[in-house]
This record gives C-alpha cells, structure tokens and sequence, in this order.
C-alpha cells in the first residue's frame, strides 16, 4: 500500500525536507509513505486567491492516483488520537488500497478537494505552516505504523 502525501507548496527548507524524509524513509516497503508536491501559485498583494486555490485543488485531485482513498487534512475533520491514527492505519492496509493524503498551502485546501475527500482529518485546532504539517503527518504515520507492529518507537 501506498500513503500519498499531496501537498501544496514545492522547494522547502532543509528542515522541512529533512523531517519528512527522516520518518517516510522510515516506513517498510508494504506501507510506502510518497511525498507529491504540487507548485504553490504565486500569491502577491492582490492576488486572486480564490483562482489561485481553484488551481492548486485542480492540481491537487489530477494528482490523486485512480482508486485512491481520499483524506483531506482540515481544520472542519474529524481530530484523531494517535491510536486512533493507527486503527485507520490498519484499516487502510487491512483495505488493500492505496490512501492520499491532501495538504492545502497557506489558505488552505479548495472546497472542491473537501468534498472529494471520503473523510477529513483535523491535526489540530492550532493552526500550523503548511510546511510544517507535512512533518507532522509523516512521523505520526510512521508512530501509527510502531504501534501496530509493537515497535518500540511509541512510548504512549
């Protein structure tokens, strides 16, 4: 199974690509975590957001390979535990079928990639750096992955 991870937003910080790689390296074969960046637009001080998000959530759902599950990251979603993230985890992988998770840049993700979401996940009521949530979601699918196969890694 694969774990898309769509995300808007290209040529990030050393940290960011570092931390990402860091967890996503970290996951077996079987449940394979793939970053897809999509190319931010280029916001200005009169920018037309709602066009710009209308193309990136276009970019977004072209890049969502067929068959895919669909789970968009929003503040509105459903919060998850960490062992709640795992019983999705294996449902996910119980399922046989690949997942893609959608990442919106700063104003977030177009409602045209909400409502082709089957669910929607909220991190947090915080909000965080779009870079940042990319992080986030990648080391706690990997800590979803330990706490299905008793690795050490959660301590919880």
């Amino acid at each position: 199974m694969k774990i898309n991870l769509i995300a808007v937003g290209s040529k990030m910080p050393a940290w960011v690509d570092q931390g990402y790689q860091e967890y996503a390296r970290r996951m077996p074969a079987e449940c394979q975590l793939v970053l897809k960046e999509i190319s931010a637009q280029q916001r200005g001080k009169n920018a037309p957001i709602k066009k710009l998000l209308l193309k990136e959530g276009q970019q977004i759902l072209s890049a969502i390979p067929k068959g895919s599950g669909v789970i968009a990251l929003e503040v509105t979603g459903k919060r998850w535990t960490t062992e709640d993230l795992a019983k999705q985890l294996q449902g996910w992988m119980a399922a046989g079928r690949d997942q893609s998770l959608l990442i919106g840049g700063p104003e977030g993700l177009h409602s045209d990639c909400v409502t082709a979401a089957e669910q929607r996940w909220s991190l947090s009521s915080l909000t965080f750096p779009h870079p940042l949530v990319r992080v986030i979601v990648a080391e706690q699918i990997y800590r979803a992955w330990s706490i299905i196969n008793n690795h050490p890694y959660h301590r919880g």
